[in-house]
């Protein structure tokens, strides 16, 4: 087709910025799908509430659940709470002391701001033989134990329950044998870990400093 100066008409040709366009917005497309997998990565940084566990009835139940509990239900209010992870056995020479012990500072502290979790194992003189629900129905009947209660489970060695192995890997203390203790802060790290031989009541005070420093916080929030 000729134009009015009787020259061949020309169609432009896409510029060079234009050619780019498209795979520019690709690489951006990209580039802001991996930042937000880098900072889900970051926010999914594991601590103990991330695990899922058995409970002692054999439900699969996550441990966010005990990162806090509702202590206002018509604002729903979260409350943080700190747990004490626990090791037990029904037939322990600590058996008697620690459950009368661990029982008193769950009525004292919880369940608000405070729980034990108690994870009974047969790996220490296997003194914890029975089934969960003989194992349950021991510590309810026995000491009225009102704190949540897991399936049975290892928690030293190669094979152990990955929320512990989680705690072992935090402190560098792995169980050795029955009761110990972990002490967890409402972000799920480890703030101490503590043999058999320590009494709940020499642990006392740290769990009750953790939950105050937890209550004032609440407080200064409202």
């Amino acid at each position: 087709m000729l134009d009015p100066e009787g020259s061949v008409e020309h169609q432009p040709s896409p510029s060079f910025p234009k050619l780019l366009l498209i795979p520019l917005a690709m690489l951006l497309a990209i580039a802001a799908l991996l930042l937000l997998a880098f900072s889900a990565t970051r926010q999914k940084e594991p601590d103990f509430y991330t695990f899922k566990v058995v409970n002692i009835r054999g439900k699969l139940v996550s441990l966010e659940k005990y990162r806090g509990s509702v202590t206002h239900f018509s604002h729903f209010s979260i409350s943080p709470v700190v747990s004490l992870v626990v090791n037990v056995a029904s037939e322990c020479g600590y058996t008697d002391s620690h459950y009368k012990a661990l029982q008193q500072l769950q009525r004292d502290l919880g369940p608000y701001h405070f729980n034990v979790l108690a994870f009974p194992c047969n790996q220490f003189g296997q003194q914890e033989p029975d089934s969960n629900r003989e194992i349950e129905s021991f510590a309810r009947k026995t000491y009225s134990a009102s704190f949540p209660m897991f399936s049975k489970t290892t928690v030293s060695g190669a094979g152990a329950n990955p929320a512990f192995k989680y705690l072992i890997e935090s402190t560098g203390e792995e169980p050795t044998w029955n009761f110990w203790k972990y002490l967890v802060d409402p972000n799920g790290k480890v703030v101490k870990a503590w043999d058999s031989t320590v009494t709940v009541e020499e642990i006392r005070p740290h769990v009750t400093e953790l939950v105050r420093k937890i209550i004032l916080k609440k407080k200064d929030e409202l």
